[in-house]
């Protein structure tokens, strides 16, 4: 087997083996070729090439979504690192594990007007669990003579570091921030960088390791929930009639289904469940904002919780999150392990255990269920929400409304949904889904800029097939995600084409002005017809909702490649459509 000859090369690709870290997405570069060598070199590694770095942070963000296991990626030095900072955030706030390992160049070659070279240590300070800067390893051709051509003090630092250290002292240093990078990743689930200065020659390599780096091992005991705490969460518990539990982003399978039929039983209690939820039950309330927007005041207040139990990631519904601003609830408790946001100006209580470990020791206590009409009023408000929704869609014209429906209800048992942000999860969270459906959509930070990056990446490592369901302006700012050589068969994307950030319609601004359609929505004739063909994507389209019938019949089937369905929508009538859908519901 071929090896990198830097000792430090070595020392990174041992320890991702030794912490299972399978998938390396690598962009293309010099400075990085010791890490490309060593890990294209090794079997137990499956290595992706993708050349766009913002598609590669977002692709190994789909795949570590997926895996719930870091995943890392590979860069160059210079400004290839800081176009992983979107996907970084995305996953410093949605609890996703990667590693970024950036090469860089030799201290003295910093800050001289070298050729890609950038200050990379702490570059992601804010959005980042855990930085690591490595040394440089010690040779003798590495001692630099002072001259005219560097700066003396810079000079100077190098040479004592040089002079003073040893090279035990550094690889031990090395090898303790690499293990406690990973561990941190692994353990917090997030983005932890490590940053690994390598001097030329960089393409060497041997046919033996020369160093054997210490795996320093991770050891994680269960925090118990405080006595004091679950006690004060029984007594209002057991003293409240109106309980309301939204669950926010959650993976599949993540809540064990015996608490949702006992949470089910009791008459005092409302589960909100957002699309992102992967949560469903028969008493539950999807559709958040079904069920809000047409509220009065005195039903507002009807409906105001005493108690408010949050779990799971971000929330979609700005709807819900005016109401409980305003109509605050007396206890807000937060579950999670690691945060908890205080999203509604009202948080009383972090619970710091996972959602399976509070029910189990909140819900055997309760010793009876208060008597109450909360449930049952709210149910009934449901069944009538449920019947205009069905009633409006049998009236309205060809829509972005409409389609969604259409799509919604096509997409294959067991599939993989990823949603795109902005309008796509905004119009998907208006149905009720496929309960056999998993779904995604990256509500971090909420942005367009890695969505279809992040359900290739899913796709690569789900072998159920998956659907990805966004808008024209999403679609056409990652189109990038798209140059990839590891796309399924089985992959499908849906794009939705309104001619514009149709969202920006249903906010407030002067619609149907020359600087509102440049600015704003960002008006286009452009379509994904010939991006389809250039990336070897089967391509369709649809203009009626007879077109999208037929057109889904066989859309889905097997075929040699991905395929492309993209549908086109009035631009002018989907704002009206949907803000009016709101008052007929009422």
């Amino acid at each position: 087997m071929k090896y990198p000859k830097i000792p430090l090369a070595q020392t990174v690709i041992q320890l991702c083996k030794a912490k299972k870290i399978e998938h390396i997405v690598i962009s293309p570069g010099s400075r990085n070729a010791p890490l490309t060598i060593g890990f294209t070199n090794d079997d137990f590694f499956k290595c992706y090439s993708i050349v766009d770095e913002r598609c590669a942070g977002f692709f190994a963000l789909g795949i570590a979504q997926q895996l719930n296991h870091p995943v890392a990626l590979v860069c160059t030095s210079g400004s290839a690192l800081l176009n992983y900072y979107p996907a970084i955030s995305e996953a410093f706030y949605s609890d996703i594990p990667l590693v970024v390992l950036s090469a860089d160049r030799p201290k003295h070659l910093i800050d001289i007007g070298d050729g890609q070279t950038i200050n990379q240590k702490f570059v992601f300070a804010n959005h980042i669990l855990h930085s690591a800067n490595l040394k440089l390893d010690l040779k003798d051709e590495n001692n630099i003579p002072i001259t005219e051509d560097l700066p003396i003090m810079k000079t100077i630092e190098g040479k004592l570091e040089r002079f003073l250290g040893f090279q035990k002292d550094i690889q031990e240093h090395n090898e303790f921030e690499i293990n406690t990078a990973i561990n941190i990743a692994n353990t917090n689930s997030g983005p932890v960088h490590i940053n690994i200065p390598f001097d030329e020659p960089l393409y060497e390599t041997v046919d033996k390791l020369s160093v054997a780096p210490k795996v320093i091992d991770v050891t994680t005991k269960s925090k118990d929930i405080e006595a004091y705490t679950l006690q004060e969460c029984l007594e209002y518990w057991n003293s409240s009639s109106k309980k309301m539990i939204l669950v926010g982003v959650n993976g599949p399978r993540k809540i064990e289904q015996k608490w949702l039929e006992e949470l089910s039983k009791d008459d005092s209690v409302i589960v909100l469940t957002e699309t992102t939820s992967n949560l469903h039950h028969s008493t539950f309330f999807p559709s958040i904002d079904q069920l809000i927007a047409p509220l009065s005041v005195e039903e507002h207040k009807q409906l105001q919780p005493d108690i408010l139990l949050t779990f799971g990631g971000l929330i979609v519904s700005k709807k819900i999150k005016a109401f409980l601003r305003k109509f605050q609830p007396k206890h807000h408790w937060h579950v999670d392990k690691k945060r908890a946001n205080n999203t509604f100006f009202c948080l009383s209580i972090h619970i710091e255990a996972t959602p399976n470990q509070f029910f189990e020791n909140l819900l055997p206590k309760i010793t009876h269920y208060v008597k109450s009409d909360y449930k049952d009023t709210w149910s009934l408000v449901k069944e009538n929400r449920l019947e205009k929704h069905a009633l409006y869609l049998k009236q309205i014209p060809y829509s972005d409304f409409k389609v969604f429906d259409l799509v919604l209800k096509s997409i294959p048992d067991n599939s993989v949904l990823q949603v795109s942000n902005s309008s796509a999860i905004r119009y998907t969270q208006l149905f009720n889904l496929n309960k056999t459906l998993e779904v995604y959509c990256n509500r971090g930070t909420s942005g367009i800029d890695g969505s279809t990056s992040t359900s290739v990446g899913c796709a690569v490592v789900n072998e159920n097939p998956t659907v990805f369901i966004t808008g024209d302006l999403s679609f056409l700012y990652d189109s990038n995600g798209l140059w990839n050589n590891y796309i399924p068969k089985n992959f499908r994307i849906i794009v939705i084409n309104n001619q514009g950030g149709g969202i920006f319609r249903i906010l407030p601004g002067q619609k149907n002005t020359e600087n509102f359609d440049k600015f704003f929505e960002t008006k286009h004739n452009l379509n994904a017809k010939y991006l389809s063909k250039m990336y070897g994507f089967e391509y369709t389209s649809a203009t009626s909702e007879k077109q999208i019938k037929n057109k889904l019949e066989v859309f889905y089937n097997a075929s040699e490649g991905p395929k492309l369905l993209e549908i086109f929508t009035p631009r002018i009538i989907n704002d009206d459509i949907l803000l009016k859908y709101f008052e007929f519901i009422a």
